[in-house]
């Protein structure tokens, strides 16, 4: 077989599968799956089968409505039946596309493919308010990044000569599977250039911190829900507490309103800590400035016995496997289990910012980080705080990459299991 036959009889493939998944016929799309991927997609559209198969539910949509409002003469005389009809073929419509999507993510779909105009699966889903679907995407979502997570502690565990790349660092896009473009969880795309952003000159603009490449670092933004977050962290004056990350000191700022007893900051980057000092951050009562990374202060303080009511973390420029590996093995030792104003227990926060450049990225991350916080032991309750449109007001202007689209942001406060 020539190359160009090769061609045609792989897009029929493709396009067959395509077919079968829009036209949610599980019998057919079940036997062309025997002998071929469910990651095919469309050339011009980007299409997967999962992409075909949600959308296909707002043309069947559109049409049971158009059929219910306006019933031809023989609906006449069933009093309404018509509309029940169209209910009915609706929803049997739904529990078709239901079944598809299972059978595409048992045989292997991808959860976050981006189709030609930058969609997930799951974004079309939760465009559409298709529920049950969109479940179904996160609930896919949970699953691949957890074994991923499951196969770079394998990799991490494993023989130290196994690597054939030597020191060469290998970033990590959450696409290492596919080999194809995807929608990433984590939204700090420069998460592995740690030293890169430590090197760069940052500029401070009266709304906004972004770095030599015009990201945004912090932003004004960000100050109702800094101040939401410093009013559950810190309830209370004369505690202790530990910020990681100054930043343009918004949440700093909060923390100081009360004030604390004692107020540790962790700070790595030499532009913010030249402004601190102008400040007069390091001369405030109370207030101590720890300059470097917090990989390397927190050993410190773990060693001099040093505890906390409450502990925020928000670094720029890491992963979320840098927080996931603070809060198990750094907060155990730092968040005092018998502090707050109560004594009942200190707290522990975080920016929850990460993949928030699309709903179900920012969804499936959410499910992820509570299922890692029960594991290293503790409860989290989630408080949901409206965002105002931000290109509306302005303030992506100036900045390269927008590293929040949403209109919720979902607060985290963590306190130990009882």
């Amino acid at each position: 077989m020539d190359d160009a036959a090769f061609e045609v009889e792989t897009d029929l493939q493709t396009q067959s599968i395509l077919l079968a998944a829009a036209s949610h016929d599980v019998d057919a799309l079940r036997n062309l799956l025997r002998n071929s991927s469910a990651n095919v997609q469309d050339t011009e559209t980007g299409f997967t089968p999962l992409h075909a198969a949600i959308t296909a539910c707002e043309r069947e949509t559109e049409n049971s409505e158009h059929a219910s409002s306006s019933p031809g003469p023989e609906a006449s005389s069933t009093n309404g039946a018509a509309v029940v009809d169209g209910g009915e073929e609706k929803e049997a419509d739904l529990e078709a596309a239901v079944k598809t999507v299972r059978l595409l993510f048992e045989n292997g779909a991808i959860w976050n493919d981006l189709d030609a105009i930058g969609e997930t699966p799951g974004c079309i889903a939760h465009r559409l308010k298709l529920k049950e679907l969109y479940d179904l995407c996160v609930d896919a979502g949970v699953r691949a990044e957890l074994l991923l997570a499951r196969l770079d502690q394998y990799q991490v565990l494993g023989d130290e000569d196994s690597n054939e790349g030597g020191d060469e660092e290998v970033e990590d896009t959450h696409d290492v599977v596919t080999g194809t473009e995807t929608a990433t969880l984590d939204a700090d795309l420069e998460s592995t250039q740690n030293p890169t952003y430590l090197s760069s000159t940052l500029t401070f603009d009266r709304n906004k911190l972004v770095d030599d490449s015009d990201n945004g670092v912090m932003m004004e933004w960000e100050t109702t829900l800094m101040r939401r977050s410093a009013e559950l962290l810190l309830p209370a004056s004369g505690l202790r507490v530990l910020n990681i990350g100054f930043g343009m000191g918004i949440i700093d700022g909060f923390f100081q309103d009360k004030p604390p007893k004692a107020h540790h900051i962790i700070e790595a980057h030499p532009d913010v800590l030249r402004r601190m000092k102008e400040q007069g951050w390091h001369e405030k009562p109370g207030v101590v400035v720890h300059e470097g990374r917090w990989q390397d202060v927190i050993p410190q303080l773990l060693e001099t016995g040093d505890l906390f009511d409450a502990i925020y973390f928000d670094t720029f420029a890491e992963e979320y496997k840098a927080l996931r590996e603070f809060f198990t093995e750094s907060v155990i030792g730092l968040l005092d289990p018998a502090g707050g104003p109560d004594g009942e227990g200190g707290t522990f926060g975080f920016f929850n910012g990460m993949g928030a450049d699309r709903q179900v990225c920012y969804d499936v991350y959410n499910k992820i980080v509570e299922m890692d916080l029960y594991e290293a032991g503790f409860d989290t309750e989630w408080e949901s705080i409206a965002v105002p449109d931000l290109d509306a007001n302005g303030e992506w202007d100036g900045v390269k990459r927008k590293y929040w689209v949403l209109d919720t942001y979902k607060l985290p406060t963590c306190r130990f299991l009882s």
